[in-house]
């Protein structure tokens, strides 16, 4: 699931830069992207 929404907020991020539209929406699209996937890669997952 996380995967999913990293996935998809890098994606509008990009097409933000490509199509110069959203401003500050975009930089803030890749911010929660990045707290998302270091918080995955910090978290993992646990095997009991």
């Amino acid at each position: 699931m996380l995967w999913t929404i990293l996935i998809v907020l890098l994606i509008l991020w990009a097409l933000g830069f490509a199509f110069e539209i959203g401003g500050g929406l975009i930089h803030l699209l890749l911010v929660i992207a990045l707290v998302v996937l270091i918080f995955r890669l910090v978290t993992g997952r646990k095997v009991p």
